[in-house]
């Protein structure tokens, strides 16, 4: 016997409809606004552009906060004495450039 032979009419059915589902899905998928975009080379450069600027744009708000926290950290350790003097040099390269 065949491996043809073996599969019944239920799990023919069972089979042709997943397809059948699997094909409604992909449909829907094609369909969507991110494939449509991808599918278009306008629309693909103007989505890379503005992913990359709001990219850009968090990762320099983020790291100026980062930093300002770090900075304010730093500025409350003086007192300790190795660290204190690299800090106090840090802190004055720091505020001449932010004060102008």
């Amino acid at each position: 016997m065949s491996e043809q032979e073996n599969i019944s009419t239920s799990d023919k059915e069972h089979i042709l409809q997943a397809l059948s589902n699997i094909e409604g899905e992909v449909g829907k998928l094609n369909q969507h606004k991110l494939i449509k975009a991808y599918n278009s080379l306008p629309k693909l450069i103007v989505f890379q552009l503005l992913k990359g600027m709001a990219f850009g744009l968090g990762s320099v708000i983020g790291a100026t906060a980062v930093l300002s926290v770090v900075v304010f950290l730093l500025s409350q350790i003086e007192f300790v004495p190795i660290i204190g003097e690299w800090v106090k040099e840090l802190l004055q390269e720091i505020r001449p450039q932010s004060e102008g």
